[in-house]
């Protein structure tokens, strides 16, 4: 067991209750720290949420990848299912979408994936532990999770990415139109190819996980406030989180697990972020199932053509859309996901809509595809877990325990070098 000296008796608040901040406050309680986390909703509400419940190692790959440099002319078009973007957001941020696409490039795109493959793996190890000690093991399938291809050319545009998840140790199975609907007999004959991806889990109520979680947080001590930070003031003593909605409060040291809101509230406290949101769209599905309303699909598909994942969920058939560049904070724009529901129909039969709205959640981005954990650039009592794309509901458990090592100022189970806080976030007010 770790030392947990350095921690104990220290008052922490934990910024944001998505799974990467519960996950948080989790860890720095159980090395012996007082902890308060503060949220504006209550834990899982917002971005942790609405994700398709996929925790496999294959996410080591990330969107900026070489075969997205390849598909350029045809993302530029501002047509395609898989990316979308508002190109009044990508004139704002054209320094971010130069990161971006020189981070695609094959020696940088390597770096992200083994740095990733490190956190997914530190994650998910810590995840499954989680769910067991905490009596969540219901909402956990281990049948991993598929990639569907409409087109034997597309299967094969997709070799390098595949090596690349091989090379990491991650089992896959090469899957014929036949051994497909062996597999998954609800799917129609539209996927020539597909390629099953083991060794990895799925979730089917990723808000309810989250909630768990947060509970076990309260049973042991912990203190949950439902308030709204707004910014955050560190002296040589201590550091004050602002809430514009009650007293300022004041710790020994903070972790900023915020999200895509990270970003405002870092810049309202003196710190300048490069930071971008990939936005994304869910809705769900009866299915057509036996009239028990059980869902006819065994585990997630990526359907790699049709832009969504379709994931069973205890709610139903969940239909995730692809990325949408945006504000964080623009309306709604349903082009993409109906446009996503129109290729699932092809694919299966997803019977009735279960729920009257759309769910719109923003996943907040680095030019690098990475996120960044550590003490924030400047600051001596405030750490980072923050940036994490589309892999925070899977990558949290690990991320929190990086976070309490450097907090504690231990040596982490992997290389944090490549989630330098400093990559993309400076401070100009001292």
């Amino acid at each position: 067991m770790k030392n947990c000296a350095k921690v104990i008796n220290k008052k922490i608040v934990v910024i944001g209750a998505g799974m990467v901040g519960v996950c948080t406050a989790l860890e720095l309680q159980k090395r012996g720290a007082i902890v308060t986390l503060i949220d504006r909703k209550n834990p899982g509400q917002e971005t942790s949420f609405g994700n398709a419940g996929v925790l496999a190692r294959s996410s080591l790959i990330p969107i900026n990848n070489p075969s997205m440099l390849r598909s350029l002319p045809r993302m530029a078009l501002n047509k395609s299912v898989s990316l979308r973007f508002d190109p009044k957001f990508m004139a704002r941020n054209a320094m971010w979408v130069a990161q971006f696409l020189a981070n695609a490039r094959r020696s940088q795109f390597l770096e992200t994936a083994n740095a990733l493959n490190d956190l997914i793996c530190l994650s998910i190890d810590k995840q499954l532990a989680l769910l067991g000690e905490n009596g969540l093991n219901e909402y956990l399938s281990d049948l991993g999770w598929l990639f569907l291809y409409r087109q034997t050319a597309g299967f094969d545009a997709a070799t390098t990415n595949r090596e690349v998840i091989e090379g990491h140790g991650v089992p896959v199975e090469v899957l014929d139109q036949n051994a497909l609907h062996d597999l998954e007999p609800g799917l129609r004959r539209v996927f020539p190819k597909a390629l099953w991806i083991k060794g990895s889990y799925s979730i089917s109520d990723p808000g309810a996980v989250v909630a768990g979680y947060a509970q076990a947080f309260v049973e042991r001590g912990g203190t949950i406030q439902q308030s709204s930070a707004t910014a955050m003031t560190e002296t040589e003593e201590n550091v004050t989180v602002h809430l514009s909605d009650a007293p300022d409060i004041v710790a020994d040291q903070i972790a900023v697990c915020l999200g895509p809101w990270a970003k405002t509230f870092l810049e309202n406290s003196g710190y300048r972020v490069r930071m971008a949101f990939e936005r994304g769209y869910h809705r769900h599905f009866q299915g057509s199932g036996d009239g028990s309303n059980a869902p006819q699909l065994g585990r997630p598909i990526c359907d790699t053509a049709g832009g969504y994942v379709l994931s069973p969920m205890r709610s139903g058939l969940r239909l995730s859309s692809g990325v949408e560049l945006a504000d964080c904070d623009a309306p709604q724009n349903t082009r993409q996901i109906q446009q996503a529901e129109q290729a699932a129909r092809r694919a299966i039969d997803l019977g009735a809509r279960v729920d009257e709205t759309t769910w719109l959640g923003r996943r907040p981005t680095f030019p690098d595809s990475r996120p960044s954990i550590g003490i924030a650039p400047g600051s001596r009592r405030v750490a980072l877990g923050i940036g994490h794309q589309h892999i925070g509901f899977m990558t949290g458990a690990g991320t929190a325990d990086m976070i309490a090592d450097i907090m504690s100022g231990q040596t982490c189970d992997i290389d944090a070098s490549p989630f330098r806080t400093d990559r993309y976030i400076s401070r100009h007010q001292v």
